[in-house]
């Protein structure tokens, strides 16, 4: 493994005239991380289900234009491989899955059949598409076997076994990933990678069940910010952070081997806060006196307590975080109300965030 020491540099005119497929590419990341292709001049294809969120990142984008927006299930493994065929993509960002844990409780064989199979259907396509030379899977913090050790980070080369469906079948996602690289890449000029990131957040996240979603609904309908579970800590990040790995990674693990890895993709120990920090943290940026209450539902099982050891890609890349917890609470209240006053402006906001993150030294 290269250490590269210092700030790390990503070039992002290496993507320009690159074929990069997306998978999950109408999600909040997803769209983000297209908007950012987009910019650089890639040639992207998207393949996806519809946006399930109404509204959606995806359409605010105004990106569909610009790239090759395709819509299907990743679980349809003839449709994903004929996108394959047609494309002959040279990197792979695989990020669909059913992202939500207690979405995960409610159908916990789709969230298999997707995150599981969906991996399975992704790795078979690279394995029989020779143009692929960089591919990434995107998983979750969650894929590690959790005891609820209090300050406990962990490492990459930690025991995976997570807990609830979601969590669990992120753990299969990442040793099909793990499999599949020793079984048919290891003489084969395609590197193979896995990122577990953290809790992202940023604007334009409209899930249902996560924290910041929440705070812009209660301020859309002038209600209080209800918080089920505010004594949880996470490892908070804005989206452009792991955004920014996955493409060091995939930029530089094309043609070098030795680059390619399992990495824990999380934020320093002061952005790991608990949920009610983090809602604090909101009501003061946005003013207005703007309140939370605790409602804790008891809800199924989710970890109290959960942080990730970052110095492997700190040691790698050379990276360091950009934006830490205030200012990324600052970024979606900015975000927040450029979609609130005028959604027309939203694809500039974007691309002005973009431009101030991977610009600032």
């Amino acid at each position: 493994m290269e250490n590269m020491g210092g700030l790390n540099m990503l070039d992002l005119s290496f993507y320009k005239n690159k074929r990069v497929l997306v998978t999950g590419h109408t999600g909040f990341k997803g769209t983000w991380l297209c908007r950012i292709l987009v910019n650089a001049g890639a040639i992207v294809t998207g393949y996806s289900l519809e946006a399930i969120t109404n509204p959606n990142l995806f359409e605010l984008a105004d990106i569909s234009s610009k790239m090759n927006s395709i819509i299907g299930d990743i679980r349809d493994f003839d449709k994903l491989k004929k996108v394959f065929d047609e494309f002959q993509p040279e990197i792979v960002m695989h990020l669909a899955a059913q992202p939500i844990v207690r979405d995960s409780y409610k159908e916990p064989k789709y969230t298999y059949e997707t995150n599981v199979i969906g991996t399975v259907n992704v790795l078979e396509c690279v394995r029989l598409t020779s143009s692929v030379k960089s591919f990434l899977n995107v998983t979750t913090d969650k894929v590690y076997l959790n005891d609820d050790i209090p300050n406990h980070p962990f490492k990459e080369d930690e025991p995976l076994d997570g807990y609830d469906p979601y969590s669990n079948s992120k753990s299969c996602s990442e040793l099909v990933t793990h499999s599949y690289k020793k079984s048919f890449f290891k003489d084969r000029d395609c590197s193979i990678s896995t990122a577990r990131a953290g809790n992202v957040i940023g604007g334009g996240d409209f899930a249902n069940d996560r924290i910041i979603p929440d705070c812009v609904r209660a301020i859309e309908t002038g209600k209080d910010i209800i918080v089920r579970n505010p004594h949880s800590t996470r490892p908070y990040q804005h989206v452009l952070e792991p955004l920014y790995i996955y493409l060091e990674i995939c930029e530089k693990q094309y043609g070098n081997k030795s680059f390619e890895g399992y990495y824990n993709v999380g934020p320093d120990d002061c952005d790991c806060v608990t949920t009610g920090n983090l809602v604090d943290m909101f009501t003061i940026s946005w003013g207005n006196n703007l309140t939370w209450v605790n409602k804790f539902d008891g809800g199924p099982h989710e970890a109290a307590f959960l942080k990730l050891d970052n110095s492997k890609i700190k040691e790698v890349f050379g990276w360091t975080p950009r934006w830490h917890i205030n200012d990324t609470i600052n970024k979606i209240c900015e975000w927040t109300k450029v979609y609130l006053n005028d959604k027309k402006s939203i694809p500039l906001e974007m691309d002005r965030e973009i431009e101030e993150f991977f610009n600032r030294k």
